[in-house]
C-alpha cells in the first residue's frame, strides 16, 4: 500500500530476475497505475495504458516518457497491435475500444458498446475488430447471460459498425485474440474457460455494402 507504480523489465532466462531479486531496468510511473503494456516496434519503447485512460510511450534507453495521449475516460484493460504494428487497438472500462496510429498516436476509430470492454483484437486478414467484455465480474451471479452482454462482438474496422455477436461464455470475456492466419479466434472468460471459435465459410464472403 502506498508504493509508487513502476514498470520492471526482467530477463526471463535469468533465475534471479524470475525470483524477484533482479531486473534489467525499472521505470517509475508516478500518480497512476499501469494496467496494460506491449513492446513498441523494434523493442525501442514500451506502449502502456494507464488506469486514468491515458496511453504513454516510455523510451527504454532513457527510461523516460516521451509521448502520451488521453482519449479514454477510464481504465485501459488491453492493448493489441495489428499484424504489422502500424496501428493498435485499446479496450477500456469506459465502454469503448479505440484504434490508434502507432507512430503518431492519432485516434482513428472508436467502437462503442454498453458495457466495459476488457479486450480487443484486430483481424490479420479482414477489416474486422473483435471485442470482449461484459458487466463487472462482481455482478455476474445476479445477472442472466443475456442481460450481462457476455458475448464477443465484431465490428468493421473502418465503418465502426457492429455486424455480429457470438455467445459461449457465462460471465465477462477477459481476453480475445485472433489466430495469426485469421481463420479463428480465441476468448478467455471469467467462467474459467478458453474457447476457440473457427469461422465458417460465409464469414469470408461477408462484405459491407458501400
Amino acid at each position: 500500500m502506498g508504493k509508487q507504480c513502476e514498470i520492471k523489465v526482467v530477463d526471463i532466462l535469468d533465475p534471479t530476475h524470475l525470483s524477484g531479486n533482479g531486473q534489467i531496468c525499472s521505470i517509475p510511473v508516478p500518480g497512476h497505475k499501469v494496467t496494460s503494456s506491449v513492446w513498441g516496434p523494434l523493442d525501442e519503447y514500451l506502449l502502456t495504458g494507464l488506469d486514468n485512460g491515458a496511453i504513454c510511450k516510455y523510451d527504454l534507453k532513457t527510461l523516460q516518457r516521451f509521448a502520451s495521449k488521453q482519449e479514454h475516460r477510464d481504465v485501459i484493460n488491453d492493448i493489441q497491435y495489428y499484424k504489422d504494428q502500424t496501428m493498435f487497438v485499446t479496450a477500456s472500462k469506459d465502454h469503448t475500444a479505440k484504434l490508434f496510429d502507432t507512430k503518431t498516436m492519432d485516434l482513428l476509430k472508436t467502437y462503442k458498446t454498453e458495457r466495459p470492454v476488457n479486450s480487443a483484437a484486430i483481424s490479420p486478414i479482414r477489416d474486422h475488430v473483435v471485442l470482449g467484455g461484459g458487466q463487472e465480474a462482481m455482478d455476474v451471479t445476479t445477472t442472466s447471460t443475456r442481460a450481462g452482454k457476455f458475448y464477443a462482438r465484431f465490428f468493421h474496422l473502418v465503418f465502426e459498425e457492429e455486424f455480429a455477436r457470438l455467445t459461449g461464455h457465462f460471465g465477462p470475456i477477459n481476453s480475445v485474440a485472433f489466430h495469426p492466419d485469421g481463420k479463428s479466434y480465441s476468448s478467455g472468460g471469467e467462467d474459467g474457460y478458453v474457447r476457440v471459435q473457427t469461422f465458417d465459410p460465409p464469414y469470408y464472403d461477408f462484405d459491407f455494402e458501400y
